[in-house]
């Protein structure tokens, strides 16, 4: 998923499921509804609590991408707390505040995250678009999330969040570093063996010049 880096609000979205779990590492089970509670979650989650990761977020295109490589995936299997459609999530910035429905106001606290076990899903399909993708958030104003409830960009954030701890940011730092390192030496032994094959080409045809 592309984001939108224009400066313009993003959005309206819509919420296309709301999905809860009693246990963590586990996904989540679709439903129509939710509420959640102040600077908590939503009640009844595993995820609620006291921390920067309250209520997750995760867009249906984000998932079709999965879909598109073969996989039986839907709204929850990738533990998100509410499905989204046609907004961009990656384009709001930590710090920034989106309303959905009348009352609930959440703030973007994390974008992506640091997968320390690899789930089911990454083994099957070799990937998983959450980490990359899928966006954190902590409650503002609290309220019931409904399938169906229109999602508003109310500010774009500076980049910080007051719940966000300096050891998670440092972490992702860490782990986004990684994985660069690691698609640049995926980059560099293609390239390498690229120009290998080249001289191959090259030095088979030498020799066939050569013999005639």
């Amino acid at each position: 998923m592309t984001s939108d880096t224009s400066g313009r609000m993003p959005g309206p979205g819509t919420v296309t499921s709301v999905n809860l779990s009693p246990r963590k590492t586990m996904r989540k089970t679709p439903g129509t509804h939710g509420t959640v509670i102040f600077d908590r979650g939503f009640d009844t989650d595993a995820h609620m609590g006291d921390w920067h990761r309250q209520v997750s977020l995760l867009s249906s295109e984000s998932i079709g991408t999965m879909q598109a490589k073969g996989l039986d995936v839907g709204a929850g299997d990738f533990a998100e707390n509410i499905t989204t459609i046609d907004i961009d999530l990656l384009a709001l910035p930590i710090g920034s505040r989106i309303q959905i429905g009348d009352s609930v106001v959440l703030e973007i606290s994390q974008i992506g995250k640091v997968c320390h076990k690899k789930c089911a899903i990454y083994y099957q399909a070799g990937d998983c678009v959450m980490p990359r993708e899928g966006i954190f958030t902590v409650v503002r104003e609290a309220g019931d999330v409904n399938v169906g409830d229109i999602i508003t960009t109310l500010s774009l954030g500076d980049g910080t969040c007051d719940r966000t701890t300096a050891e998670s940011i440092a972490e992702f730092a860490a782990e986004r570093a990684a994985e660069a390192a690691e698609e640049a030496a995926k980059s560099a032994e293609k390239a390498a063996a690229k120009a290998a094959r080249t001289a191959e080409n090259c030095n088979r045809l030498a020799g066939t010049e050569s013999e005639e």
